[in-house]
């Protein structure tokens, strides 16, 4: 069973890129959205204040409306797809998944029970905080990625 807890989290500003992708184009897209936001990030005299992230509007079915990028200190000068956002404050169910992407519904799982068992109610919005990366980790079944799923 997935170790899941309420957490306080206080509202992070973010540069990332928002798109609605078929799931089939998921890897790409967050590949393509890192890096721009990096490319946005460096050409502003920025850097990220953590790990990653993928946030999504809604539950994923043959299309996401996702927006990926990185926590940054203060709010960004927008720069083409590259836009300021937050990750929202507030009570947040939180769960860590260990292995690969292709496994996180396991994960998903355990968290919408814990919602169901606790009698709460889960936002429209939730994010993942990628905390493996995989160029310096080539064995997922040691990823690890922070669940994040806000309290409606």
């Amino acid at each position: 069973m997935t170790d899941i807890q309420i957490t306080e989290h206080h509202e992070q500003p973010t540069a990332g890129v928002r798109e609605t992708v078929p799931m089939a184009e998921l890897t790409d897209f967050f590949s393509r959205a890192f890096s721009a936001t990096m490319e946005a990030l460096g050409a502003q005299g920025l850097h990220p204040v953590g790990p990653p992230y993928g946030k999504y509007y809604g539950m994923p079915g043959e299309v996401v409306d996702v927006e990926a990028g990185f926590p940054v200190a203060t709010p960004i000068t927008p720069a083409g797809k590259v836009v300021p956002g937050t990750l929202p404050g507030g009570r947040t169910v939180e769960a860590t998944h260990i292995g690969p992407y292709d496994t996180m519904e396991n994960t998903y799982a355990d968290v919408q029970r814990y919602f169901a068992e606790q009698k709460l109610t889960p936002s429209e919005i939730m994010w993942e905080c990628y905390l493996s990366d995989p160029d310096t980790e080539p064995d997922p079944a040691n990823w690890r990625t922070q669940i994040c799923w806000p309290l409606a």
